[in-house]
């Protein structure tokens, strides 16, 4: 009874993963969604919604091509840990001649805690999005396509989606 319980609950963390990752939009989703809201548009409409470009070229035909970015935040990451294995454990406590105790509390900021393994530290990353933007003479976007995007502040792989509202 207990495996078949375990089963069925294992089952159903496994849906609610996959219904997680289904509400994730990526990079090139963003990049249809995007593409599909604002080519044929107005730059300057573009530029009145998300902030002026950061760099502007002009084109020979009269059209320019604008770099856009935006979004840019910070998220920190925790540092990861695992359980020390038995072995683990038996030489840590050899080498300090005394049995390793859980304990509760700050210990600092990657100070690994007593019989934990440090997997990664902890670690700011750079969000942000970048896009390139071509227009015709007459200021119209033909082509606009994401140069940079990193992982979403949530749950998204994508953090251009979440500057631009795109939804799956």
């Amino acid at each position: 009874m207990t495996g078949s319980r375990s089963m069925k609950k294992s089952m159903v963390m496994g849906v609610v993963a996959l219904g997680l990752l289904a509400g994730c939009t990526t990079t090139e989703e963003a990049n249809q969604a995007i593409q599909g809201r604002w080519i044929g548009q107005s730059s300057d409409a573009f530029f009145a919604q998300y902030g002026p470009p950061v760099s502007a070229f002009d084109l020979n035909n009269g059209g320019t091509v604008y770099t856009w970015q935006g979004g840019e935040t910070e998220r920190t990451v925790s540092a990861q840990y695992r359980d020390m294995t038995k072995q683990e454990r038996e030489f840590e406590e050899k080498r300090r001649g005394s049995t390793i105790i859980n304990i509760g509390g700050n210990m600092g900021m990657d100070a690994t805690p007593p019989g934990k393994v440090l997997l990664s530290p902890s670690r700011t990353e750079q969000l942000g999005c970048e896009a390139q933007i071509s227009t015709n003479s007459a200021g119209i976007i033909t082509t606009i396509r994401t140069s940079r995007d990193t992982d979403g502040e949530g749950f998204s792989f994508s953090r251009c989606a979440e500057v631009f509202g795109v939804t799956s």
